[in-house]
């Protein structure tokens, strides 16, 4: 396989974990909204001290949440349920990308508020032009980083 190869089906395999984000919130969302909405509430019985509506909208916007912080998770497992035949050599050629990115990247003690670490895990990656982009990154952030330490 290929280099360019491996990184069109890496940023294929990016957009499935990011198409499933959008369903599993609005499914998570709507079945606790149905769930929290259905439940009979006394307002003279506080929970935690705390008005019942609040706790249960509390309660849906985080089950909200959760769905969208599992969406990648579920992405990701459908993709690799259909992709099952090349997942062997996904898998090595995604060992030798991460020793890349590791030998590669920028130490992150550097980094301030004005000087943050350019994508520090190389998730942004998807063709040959994107990881030249980010070898440039990294070694503009090593000079700077550099520059700001030196005590000249």
């Amino acid at each position: 396989m290929t280099w360019p190869e491996y990184l069109a089906i890496r940023r294929a395999k990016r957009r499935w974990e990011m198409m499933a984000t959008l369903p599993s919130t609005l499914l998570a969302f709507g079945l606790s909204a149905n769930y929290f909405g259905s439940l009979e509430s006394d307002p003279t019985k506080p929970i935690f001290g705390v008005d019942p509506l609040y706790v249960f909208g509390a309660a849906t916007i985080a089950c909200g949440g959760l769905g969208y912080l599992l969406g990648p998770t579920v992405g990701s497992a459908g993709w690799r349920l259909t992709h099952r035949q090349m997942l062997p050599l996904i898998e090595s050629r995604e060992r030798d990308f991460h020793k890349h990115i590791v030998r590669n990247r920028v130490d992150p003690r550097a980094q301030s508020a004005t000087n943050p670490v350019p994508d520090f895990y190389g998730e942004k990656i998807g063709s040959l032009h994107q990881y030249r982009q980010w070898l440039r990154d990294q070694s503009k952030y090593r000079k700077k980083a550099a520059w700001a330490t030196d005590p000249k």
